[in-house]
């Protein structure tokens, strides 16, 4: 039960992620909406909704227990802006400068680059199994990115740097959060890394810096799913997988998330998507499947 429930929350907000870039993009494109103050401000107020469901639902001397060592308040800082705040904001940027669904695809490549962690950290030995799945990620990137032709790529530049800097916050924020997951409940710590993220970036953009009452009113739907479901809701559920899960497998069962960003960029926005895109999407997506459902060899250790 308790692994079902893992796997129900990862896919639940896997989706939710997926959804909400879309969203995001459309916020960017059709209203306007600054990057940085959409990461700000969505961080800002879902962390500070998390808490607060914390405050009045468990253990509400959690809140600021963590504070109170630095073995846990300085990897938390960490956890906030190099996990929290740089899966959000490499995210958004790769969506701003190309779509969502090449964004997510290439944000899970982060499975690929746990493998080659642990095989660098000794933690693991390299099996066929994992070169598979980097023949994979790779045919499947190369498509995805050039849509069959090597001389001129079909996503923009800045759209692949920040996509595979997305894929490599991703596999950090899937892994640094364990040792805290074990000593304090996971709305406490996705609701302060939030608010450490959104804190560092109000001094580049502060969240009042923005004039709300030119938005119509589909606008601020679109905001409140992007806020709730696509942040809140997303990061809560991801995380809380890993009490149930092995990292690994959070980030593979989250595939859900490509293939939601991809039907929805699609169908939804009307962006155009190659025959050749379509067959790299295929092979990411088998990829993390591959994963997800092959037996881990005896060499492997848990993270």
């Amino acid at each position: 039960m308790r692994r079902n429930k893992g796997i129900f929350l990862v896919i639940t907000g896997a989706t939710f992620w997926g959804i909400g870039g879309t969203v995001a993009k459309k916020l960017f494109e059709q209203y306007g909406i600054d990057i940085d103050w959409l990461v700000t401000t969505r961080l800002l107020i879902a962390g500070f909704l998390l808490l607060t469901i914390h405050f009045f639902g468990k253990d509400r001397s959690q809140i600021l227990g963590v504070w109170k060592t630095k073995h846990t308040a300085i990897p938390l800082v960490i956890f906030g802006l190099l996990g929290m705040l740089a899966v959000q904001y490499t995210y958004m940027a790769s969506i701003q400068h190309g779509n969502a669904a090449v964004a997510t695809l290439l944000q899970y490549l982060a499975p690929v680059m746990i493998i080659v962690y642990l095989i660098l950290r000794q933690q693991a030995v390299l099996t066929t199994r994992d070169l598979i799945t980097v023949s994979l990620a790779l045919v499947g990137s190369f498509f995805l990115l050039t849509n069959g032709s090597i001389s001129q790529l079909s996503v923009p530049t800045p759209a692949i740097v920040w996509g595979l800097l997305s894929g490599a916050a991703l596999a950090f924020y899937t892994l640094y959060a364990i040792p805290l997951l074990k000593q304090y409940d996971s709305l406490v710590i996705v609701g302060w890394a939030m608010i450490i993220g959104g804190f560092a970036l109000s001094f580049i953009h502060p969240p009042w810096q923005i004039d709300l009452k030119t938005l119509p009113f589909e606008a601020y739907l679109y905001l409140i799913f992007v806020i709730i479901f696509g942040t809140m809701i997303a990061f809560w559920f991801y995380i809380e997988s890993l009490q149930s899960l092995l990292p690994k497998e959070s980030s593979l069962l989250g595939s859900i998330e490509p293939l939601a960003a991809v039907l929805t960029t699609v169908f939804w926005l009307k962006e155009p998507f190659g025959m050749f895109q379509w067959v790299g999407t295929t092979c990411i997506l088998f990829m993390i499947v591959f994963l997800a459902l092959s037996k881990a060899s005896t060499s492997e250790v848990s993270y």
